[in-house]
């Protein structure tokens, strides 16, 4: 990718300066770009969360966001796409941590040595006095030979210094003897001095392009770059060291097993306890039972009734039971949106302290089990806000094989925002041993199909290199702003798709052919699954997006063993249209149409045996089914484990 493939988009003109934000995961790049260009990113200090590349405008000029980078080179697509956007840069903004110079300088170093004009943003430079450390800002910017503009980008302080500077960008100060050897390789190639940087430190991409063999040197120039680094610290930092203060001493805390394991099921406990009890039941028994059925519906109706024949085709498509005015509005007002405001609060919130990354950490050998490693946590716990988003973000992991494993479970076993909310909600009205019982039964078939992509698959899980960025209090603005953008993205998304849901079942039940679909499907919804033929209207629905299904059920009259069945099939059931697209887009169609069919035959497999074994339990033990059953799950899980030799990965 080339800077110019966004000037054709933007309709840059002749005149127009290419600016490239560049610098380590969790430094704040999106942040500026924000400030900068006045638009809105995902800022969150969780790394993997800048996937594609954002670019906006600087009067003439256009700036560009990148992924977190360590270095400009090709081990990863992040670093791959990172170099190509330098390369074709007029001024590359490095953002640097101000209490991380010793891990953020290697990159600064790196642009400098590739001969290209850059201005620093050193960052966050309000917590250097909580990390004890005194930086001479002057002397770094003599040092490196460019300028260095402090900035403190959530609170767009210094960002107004940093544009009036950029027009000052340079290189820096070079080694003079690699200098020197850069611009003899650069004349006898016919190539620039960046170039033959990278063909030295063994580029595969840049010796292809050259038709050369890639060089041998990138471990001696690392280690003389990182020697640097280490001599321009201790100048400016005067040689004071960095203490760690209360939330850094907790941050270490999560991530050893011992304590971490326990604050994890506390924290997973408290995301139930807000999310679950009170959004799921107390804040949505008011907006959709007080609220919209207690008074807008029956005002829906009583005004139309005036109108309409609300036994007529067209009363039914308006009023009835998947009504455009009743069903469509009440779930998507009354329902949805006080759960997905609720699920984004939260998980902004988790983003945004930095704890998500040493949940990563803390889960690594975990799922090795499954055949991934931690950094897979990044796309599974952002399935449980959004199916296609999560696909979209596999692409971070490091194999073919990882990303798979991860687009399979998500498509199976993942449910997302709005579905796990509804799903939570009904569920709760089960009571603790059918919820219980639910969990681990999602939890035992992911595990199960995990491990056996494992063994099937080739290669091993590649080891987890993650960047671990400092506990912080989550800031407010960052966290409304996130909840509000991200609800209303699924809800505008969402209304339009669910009111089309609603019209269609309405159109299939005045005309009949609602009642011949589910005589059709009674083999598996009432032979296989032991459920009322009716229930075939939430798979129906489920084909459009996953939560329909849940929420076009939700008050239908069932036993509780029933509702479990049901809610259990539909969160293993195929994932969204959107979904299944990018799954196509991601996997290509053959192997995307072997996942659909894959889910789908798995879903009603797990849901008819989980009925049956539940039906007989019921016959033994009567109420205690439930418990009973998640004994024999317990153990099945177990044998699970045991299969993938857990012992000997953790």
């Amino acid at each position: 990718m080339d800077c110019r493939d966004f000037g054709k988009k933007a309709g840059a003109g002749k005149d127009t300066k290419y600016i490239v934000l560049a610098g380590n995961p969790n430094v704040g790049k999106t942040a500026i770009f924000n400030g900068l260009t006045g638009a809105y990113g995902d800022v969150s200090n969780f790394p993997g969360t800048t996937v594609d590349t954002c670019y906006g405008r600087i009067g003439r000029d256009i700036i560009i966001d990148t992924p977190g980078a360590y270095g400009i080179s090709s081990f990863t697509g992040e670093e791959k796409l990172v170099r190509d956007l330098v390369l074709s840069a007029d001024v590359v903004i490095n953002v640097v941590d101000a209490a991380r110079l010793e891990r953020d300088l290697f990159l600064t170093l790196h642009l400098i040595d590739l001969g290209i004009p850059v201005v620093v943003a050193l960052n966050m430079a309000d917590e250097t006095a909580r990390y004890g450390l005194k930086i001479d800002i002057c002397l770094l910017e003599d040092v490196l030979g460019v300028p260095v503009v402090p900035t403190v980008a959530v609170d767009k302080r210094g960002l107004g210094g940093l544009a009036e500077r950029l027009p000052e960008a340079r290189r820096g100060v070079r080694d003079p003897a690699l200098a020197r050897r850069l611009a003899e390789m650069a004349r006898e190639l016919g190539t620039s001095e960046a170039m033959a940087l990278l063909l030295l430190e063994g580029d595969a991409t840049t010796a292809g392009v050259l038709d050369l063999p890639p060089g041998t040197e990138r471990m001696p120039l690392y280690r003389k770059r990182r020697e640097r680094v280490n001599e321009i610290v201790r100048l400016v930092s005067g040689g004071s060291e960095s203490t760690g203060g209360f939330l850094d001493n907790l941050g270490h805390i999560m991530i050893r097993p011992l304590t971490g394991f326990p604050i994890m099921v506390l924290a997973m406990a408290l995301v139930y306890l807000l999310v679950g009890v009170f959004f799921a039941q107390v804040v949505v028994d008011f907006t959709e039972g007080w609220l919209m059925e207690g008074f807008y519906e029956p005002l829906v109706r009583s005004a139309l009734a005036a109108y309409v024949d609300l036994d007529s085709p067209a009363g039914e498509i308006l009023a009835g039971r998947f009504g455009l005015l009743t069903m469509a509005v009440t779930y998507v007002l009354g329902l949805l949106t006080p759960l997905v405001v609720g699920f984004f609060l939260v998980l902004s919130v988790l983003e945004d302290c930095g704890y998500l990354p040493r949940v990563a950490i803390l889960t690594d050998r975990l799922l090795a089990v499954i055949g991934l490693n931690g950094l897979s946590v990044i796309p599974l716990v952002l399935g449980f806000g959004c199916i296609t988003a999560a696909v979209i973000t596999t692409r971070l992991l490091p194999s073919d094989r990882e990303r798979r494993i991860a687009v399979f479970l998500l498509s199976l076993a993942v449910p997302c925002s709005a579905q796990l909310a509804l799903v939570t909600a009904i569920m709760a009205r089960q009571g603790s041993a059918y919820f219980l019982l639910y969990g681990l039964i999602i939890l035992t078939v992911m595990t199960a199909a995990g491990v056996a992509l494992s063994r099937i698959l080739p290669g091993e899980p590649a080891p987890l290199l993650m960047d671990l960025p400092p506990l912080r209090l989550p800031r407010l603005d960052n966290v409304l702003v996130k909840t509000r953008m991200r609800s209303w993205h699924f809800l505008k998304e969402a209304f339009p798709l669910f009111v089309g849901g609603a019209l269609f079942l309405s159109l299939l039940k005045v005309t009949g052919a609602l009642d011949s679909i589910q005589s059709c499907l009674e083999p598996v919804t009432v032979g296989w699954l032991n459920l009322p033929r009716e229930s075939a209207a939430a798979f129906i629905m489920g084909f459009i997006r996953r939560e329909f299904g849940p929420a076009g059920m939700i008050n239908f009259p069932m036993t509780e063993g029933q509702t479990f069945v049901l809610m259990l099939t539909l969160t293993l059931f195929v994932p969204c249209i959107a979904s299944v697209m990018v799954i196509f887009k991601e996997r290509g169609w053959k192997e995307g149409v072997l996942i659909w069919i894959s889910v789908l035959v798995l879903a009603f497999l797990v849901g008819g045996l989980a009925a049956r074994l539940l039906g007989a339990l019921s016959g033994i033990g009567g109420s205690a089914a439930p418990l009973l059953m998640t004994g024999v799950v317990a153990l099945a899980l177990a044998g699970v484990l045991a299969v993938s030799n857990l012992g000997k990965r953790i």
